[in-house]
């Protein structure tokens, strides 16, 4: 049997909310995260370090996410969250203490004692995630990306040169924090255009040609990127690459060459021309099996309840108890009970992935597999808490595994190379594999403040002399990072959703209203008339609530 080749994806995100609310939206969800997430995640690949092991991870967090978490009043403001909820542990326990119930008073105990711990390991680390995560990086451990800057919805951005600029500002970001180029991309929400014919679905009616996203990340140096699987299975393919050489498939594919298979990557090919980036599926079985709602492992009823907590914004003390049991009636975590079901998940898992490579290899008559799971990296530890020791079992399986082998993604492909070059349809990995989590009814008046200002901020990119007039420029600039700001694909996420619907529109509407007044100032530098008290305000709110990108480049939108 060949040795086939485990690729793990964490995608981490969030968008910028520092001095944009506390609770239940704002800053507390990123508290929450670099608790529940990134410290954990670290903690597990500090674990491999100590014992030698090489996870193979390929993590990418995403440039408005690393600029909040290189922050400043991040940095604080994390200090003092793990430092209140300590006092909170401490107080449950007396608490659960005097009402005589021990197991739970324990278990805040042992909350205590993880938050205390999570205090000491951000001080080790220099109050930095972003450099602890460069740092494994460079050991060999993870592979970085990037992504677009604000994680901007590529198949509904209007312009392409709006498109580029969230690729460049994304791109510089990461490498700002991270020291080095990545390689590879997110693409948020997983989501895929193609060049070509596209009519907007608001303002405009007019059909236009854009590039496609393979062709924007290429030209920046990128080599691959993550689609959902139903983007490879409905490939067209195009040509097989062989000895360098291309020679063009006619109908399906061969089967067994791997063709539509997501356990092959596949080079992309946009208006029928090789773009040289490649594309990684999502492996359906072994994906699924994890975030399931209906039989993924979260679920089981020993692990951790998410959604009780004891008191507003307090702690876990529950389990899952089953399926369809009602938060009044969840019994006490045993976290014992929950070790053992991270073993058997554990064991599951690695069943699961030598299956998956055997099937391939059997269909393709020896063909080795490249399985990727691509996976939001919040389940681990935010939404399963039990995630990230889930993860450090499989690494240790894995290690000494004699026919599976995790690798980062340009490790993949530096031993496997991608050999198919196809066509892929537009697509997410939302509901639907559509963008109808994005765009429906409900959001036009969201695309109409977009694409309006996209057309504003462009027209004024090429009118105005920016270049030679320094206002023009600075608050250009400026509304430059409100747009990007705007463009992010959470406000629409979470109005769909109906996870956040205040706070979707709130955003929207802050970004848009200073975006305005800031190009009114541009107009005004620009006609030489007296500027609006207004503008300045404008220019010194976003400098102090949204100070992101410093290095942004007009150019950017080229």
């Amino acid at each position: 049997m060949t040795t086939a080749r485990f690729c793990l994806v964490l995608h981490g995100h969030l968008p910028w909310v520092l001095h944009h609310g506390r609770w239940p939206h704002g800053e507390d969800w990123l508290y929450e995260a670099a608790s529940e997430t990134w410290l954990p995640l670290l903690g597990v690949l500090d674990q491999c370090a100590a014992e030698g092991l090489t996870p193979g991870w390929t993590v990418g967090v995403m440039p408005i996410l690393l600029e909040q978490l290189a922050h400043p009043r991040f940095c604080g403001g994390f200090v003092a969250w793990l430092t209140e909820y300590e006092a909170r542990a401490e107080a449950d326990a007396t608490e659960f203490t005097g009402r005589g119930d021990l197991h739970l008073a324990w278990l805040a105990g042992q909350h205590a004692v993880r938050l205390s711990l999570q205090s000491e390991l951000f001080e080790r680390i220099g109050r930095s995630i972003p450099g602890a995560l460069a740092a494994h990086a460079a050991a060999g451990r993870v592979e970085l990306l990037s992504s677009n800057a604000t994680h901007g919805f590529h198949p509904l951005i209007l312009h392409d040169a709006c498109a580029r600029a969230q690729v460049r500002a994304g791109l510089a970001t990461s490498e700002r924090h991270f020291g080095t180029r990545a390689a590879g991309a997110w693409l948020p929400e997983c989501a895929y255009r193609p060049a070509g014919h596209w009519v907007p679905p608001v303002v405009h009616t007019d059909a236009r040609e854009r590039a496609g996203v393979g062709e924007l990340f290429a030209q920046e140096g990128v080599r691959f990127f993550f689609v959902d699987t139903h983007l490879i299975t409905s490939a067209t393919p195009i040509a097989q690459r062989e000895d360098g050489k291309l020679t063009p498939v006619f109908g399906g594919g061969d089967p067994e060459l791997g063709w539509r298979s997501a356990l092959e990557p596949h080079e992309i090919a946009e208006n029928g021309v090789p773009t040289g980036l490649v594309a990684f599926g999502r492996a359906p079985v072994v994906s699924e099996q994890v975030w399931s709602a209906d039989h993924g492992y979260p679920g089981d009823g020993r692990y951790l309840e998410f959604h009780k907590r004891h008191g507003m914004r307090g702690l876990r003390y529950w389990k899952v108890t089953g399926a369809g049991v009602d938060l009044g009636d969840k019994d006490p975590y045993y976290p014992a009970d929950a070790d053992a079901a991270v073993q058997a998940h554990a064991d599951h898992f690695i069943t699961l992935l030598e299956q998956q490579a055997s099937a391939h290899e059997v269909v393709t008559g020896g063909r080795s597999a490249t399985i990727c799971a691509p996976f939001d990296a919040e389940l681990f530890g935010h939404w399963w808490a039990e995630g990230p020791q889930f993860l450090l079992e499989i690494a240790r399986r894995l290690q000494r595994h004699p026919t599976l082998r995790p690798v980062t993604c340009s490790v993949a492909l530096t031993e496997a190379p991608a050999d198919k070059v196809a066509a892929l349809a537009p697509g997410t990995w939302g509901a639907n594999g559509d963008t109808s989590v994005w765009l429906h009814e409900g959001l036009s008046f969201y695309w109409e403040s977009a694409y309006r200002a996209e057309d504003r901020f462009m027209d004024l990119w090429h009118r105005v002399d920016w270049e030679n007039q320094p206002r023009c420029k600075e608050l250009l600039t400026e509304a430059g990072r409100q747009l990007l700001m705007l463009q992010a694909s959470d406000w629409a996420f979470v109005i769909t959703t109906e996870g956040a619907i205040d706070y979707g529109m709130q955003r929207i509407l802050e970004h848009f209203g200073r975006f305005s007044d800031l190009c009114n100032g541009v107009e005004d530098a620009w006609a030489g008339v007296a500027e609006d008290p207004l503008v300045a305000e404008a220019l010194r709110w976003c400098r102090f609530t949204d100070p992101v990108f410093p290095d942004l480049q007009l150019g950017w939108w080229s």
